[in-house]
């Protein structure tokens, strides 16, 4: 079993997110959802992988599933100097929020999302907020890409102790969803 970076979130009830350690399942997933949903937080300008930015390879995933992306904090300046527009910028209580409501329309007023990735967050605030969601948004799947575990996610990436790993696993899951 993997631990979480913040060894209190060990105890997470019944249910603890399924750790996938490659490319191929996390692929099935993203495709086999009808309304995903990317939220990028603002360690994802922080963090980057062998010099390239982390907020570039969520954008590559973005792109390569056709993902409206939700910009939260500091990210959508960012992300519009990349010349990418997100379909939406909200706080990230503010989003989590609209995501807990079944009846909310999305933020392309299609229908709730089915399936939200995360990435480029805190970890005590992910997964804190994928608890909330998971208590109380039965509705939808969660997905986490950062580099560490979150048992509160209904699927996560293991603990990378290097990043390397983690870099060949989101290339390969760009190549994936490019298929």
């Amino acid at each position: 079993m993997a631990l979480p970076r913040h060894r209190v979130n060990v105890l997470t009830g019944i249910k603890s997110s399924v750790e996938i350690k490659e490319a191929k399942p996390l692929g099935k997933i993203i495709k086999k959802a009808q309304r995903p949903l990317l939220v990028i937080g603002p360690q994802a300008l922080e963090m980057s992988i062998d010099g390239k930015p982390f907020i570039e390879y969520l954008v590559d995933i973005a792109t390569a599933a056709e993902i409206p992306i939700c910009a939260t904090a500091h990210t959508k300046k960012k992300l519009q100097e990349m010349d990418v527009v997100p379909e939406s910028s909200y706080d990230i209580m503010e989003i989590l929020n609209h995501l807990k409501d079944a009846d909310w329309k999305g933020v392309k007023g299609e229908g709730n999302h089915d399936l939200v990735l995360f990435g480029g967050f805190r970890t005590d605030l992910g997964n804190q907020g994928l608890s909330t969601l998971k208590h109380f948004a039965p509705h939808l799947k969660t997905m986490t890409l950062c580099k560490y575990w979150y048992p509160n996610a209904d699927f996560s990436l293991p603990n990378f102790k290097k990043d390397e790993e983690w870099k060949e696993l989101l290339d390969s899951l760009v190549a994936e969803l490019k298929q």
